[in-house]
């Protein structure tokens, strides 16, 4: 037998492993991709088949109680499967380059069922019917959502999915140690991915008692990711994070506006 007998099947299984871990991420990406287009419409009442005010209709306390369960599943997966924990308990069984695309996809089958099960809740609190301030309004909300993705770009959007690990073990890279860095928005908010989503879900020229539920219960989860997202950073950054918290403001740039 032959030295490149002998190593050949291990290359290849090695090969095979790595294209099926990319294909995995890849997969994962789309679904996630898929779901945070639909978030869109379906926060803004626009163009997907069921919005946040559509759906079987159901009581009030019905209604409530699904949505209140489906948004703690969503919080409680979200945060968990975050936490540096989890992660070393988890990579235990999940191969480490593959751990971040099945959070994400984790978290966007999360997200799609909520937007399956989620109980329209359609009595209304206000509606802008001016139509020049409603287009102004809808207009903001898409602001909101363009400082979202445009957030996710400027510190790694492929790795903050999970696309660039995988990508990187199909190349037989390292992924490059985690580097602290504060570019465009980063200056002025600390969470700028927030707070376009805060604008996102509070923009809105018609607002029924669901995309209100919807919009309280995420800014409240906002808060306590933030906290617990702070808390790994500066585990992860130590002093340079703590110097960076105490020089600009978490999700209102009020501090660099003060400092001009």
């Amino acid at each position: 037998m032959t030295e490149s007998q002998a190593i050949s099947p291990d290359l290849s299984g090695n090969r095979i492993f790595r294209f099926t871990a990319f294909l995995y991420g890849f997969v994962a990406y789309l679904v996630f991709f898929v779901a945070f287009l639909y978030a869109i419409g379906f926060v803004a009442g626009l163009v997907v088949p069921k919005t946040i005010d559509d759906g079987p209709a159901s009581s009030t306390a019905e209604a409530l109680i699904i949505n209140l369960l489906l948004m703690t599943l969503f919080a409680v997966q979200h945060s968990l499967m975050a936490r540096k924990q989890f992660k070393q308990w988890w990579t235990q069984y999940v191969p480490k380059p593959v751990e971040r695309s099945t959070y994400v996809l984790f978290a966007s089958l999360t997200l799609i069922l909520l937007f399956w099960q989620w109980r329209p809740m359609p009595e209304i609190l206000w509606h802008i019917e001016e139509p020049e301030m409603a287009a102004t309004i809808t207009a903001l909300s898409f602001v909101g959502w363009l400082i979202v993705l445009s957030s996710t770009f400027l510190i790694n959007h492929f790795e903050l999915f999970g696309l660039h690990q995988v990508v990187n073990h199909l190349s037989g890279l390292e992924t490059p140690t985690a580097r602290f860095r504060t570019p465009l928005y980063y200056k002025f908010v600390r969470h700028p991915i927030y707070l376009g989503f805060v604008i996102a879900f509070w923009a809105a020229p018609t607002m029924s008692a669901g995309h209100l539920l919807f919009a309280t219960l995420t800014t409240a989860y906002i808060f306590v990711g933030i906290f617990l997202e702070e808390r790994d950073l500066v585990d992860t950054f130590g002093d340079e994070y703590r110097r960076y918290r105490e020089r600009v403001s978490m999700l209102l740039p009020w501090r660099a506006l003060t400092r001009r």
